[in-house]
Formats: structure tokens, C-alpha cells, sequence
């Protein structure tokens, strides 16, 4: 399914494959002999998403693009089932294993790989080469990779890279308080805009 989003049509070179119930939404640019898998969701929410080519986008995988951050993707690129990635840059002839989740501003370097399960974090930089691996975590600029058993460690140097701030523009709450209804307002009118959309 092809959608208009914000004037902005999604655009397909004709060697590629798009799978008949994957979306595709705004502005996203797909090269050539790329392949879009079974229930996939590309979304350029307000910033554009480009894939390179020859590129492998697997079964119900969630690519979004922003404003900030848009999305780009390298040559020969493996994404998995159900990864997530938002905002970021992957270079060419990265791996990136089902499960796995890239945040905004992250960078995978050239040829690395995030393993089933792995995270790189926000405005965080994996070189090329890196391997994150299995449900391990990449924090930080460059990238530290370690182990999900140890929080305090990377809750150290992700507390820093200011998440609220980053992606809602709103200061992380003191102690004991929140900033949800101010977070989810900001984004559900964001997410209306998506009443304008046309199917193609």
C-alpha cells in the first residue's frame, strides 16, 4: 500500500519489490533490486526515509523517518523480522538481525552488525566493523557495547544523551513527577497529520 503523506509520495525504482500489504508511507525512496517483506511499515512521519540498493527490508519491520532524524539506509543492508529503526543512519553492507531496535540519531557503521534482539541507542555511533551481540546494548558516541545485566552502566551514559529533550523537546521531569501528558499531546499532533493522507 502506497500513501501520501504531508504532499509527499513514496518513491519505488521499478526493480524493486514491495511486498502487496507492506506501507508505505510519504516521503521514502527505494532503490534498486531492494526488496520490502510481508507487513512492513515504512513511515516518513516528517522527515524522509531513502534505501539504498540491493537491500533485503524483512516481514514486519518499522522504519521511520523525522524531521530531526531522517532515515537512511546504505547498499546491501540485511534488515530482520520485526526490527525497529527510527531516525538513523545505517551504512553499507550492515546486518541487522531480527528484533533488533536503532534509535534516532544513531549511526551503524559499515559492515557491523546488531545481532537478534540488539539495541543502539539514541545519538549513539557504532563503527564500522562493531558487532553488538545477541540482546546486547550500544550506548553513547563512540559506542560502548555491553550486556543488558548491566543497567547502571549504560542507564550512566544514556541518562546523558537526554531523550525527552531529544525526540519530544521537553526537559526530563524531577524525581517523582512526569512529562507524559505534555510527551504524548506533542506527539498525537504529530501522529494527526496522518488524517490528510491519500492512498495511491
Amino acid at each position: 500500500m502506497r500513501i501520501e503523506h504531508l504532499g509527499k509520495t513514496p518513491k519505488v525504482d521499478p526493480s524493486a519489490r514491495v511486498a502487496p500489504n507492506a506501507v508505505i508511507c510519504g516521503d521514502v525512496t527505494i532503490g534498486a533490486n531492494t526488496s520490502i517483506g510481508f507487513g512492513a511499515v515504512l513511515t516518513a512521519e516528517t522527515g524522509p526515509i531513502q534505501i539504498g540498493k540491493n537491500c533485503v527490508i524483512m516481514e514486519n519491520t518499522v522504519l521511520r523517518g523525522t524531521k530531526r532524524h531522517p532515515l537512511t539506509i546504505g547498499d546491501h543492508v540485511l534488515i530482520g523480522p520485526r526490527a525497529y529503526l527510527t531516525g538513523c543512519t545505517v551504512e553499507d553492507c550492515a546486518f541487522l538481525a531480527t528484533g533488533c531496535a536503532i534509535f534516532n540519531g544513531a549511526t551503524v557503521g559499515a559492515r557491523a552488525e546488531v545481532r537478534i534482539n540488539g539495541t543502539v541507542h539514541l545519538l549513539t555511533r557504532l563503527p564500522p566493523d562493531t558487532t553488538v551481540p545477541i540482546g546486547w546494548i550500544g550506548v553513547g558516541d563512540p559506542a560502548s557495547v555491553l550486556p543488558p545485566d548491566r543497567h547502571e552502566e549504560i542507564w550512566a551514559i544514556q541518562k546523558t544523551l537526554e531523550f525527552p529533550k531529544v525526540i519530544f523537546g521537553i526537559d526530563r521531569p524531577p524525581a517523582g513527577e512526569t512529562r507524559m501528558p505534555d510527551m504524548m499531546a506533542r506527539y498525537n499532533r504529530a501522529l494527526a497529520r496522518h488524517r490528510e493522507d491519500r492512498l495511491l
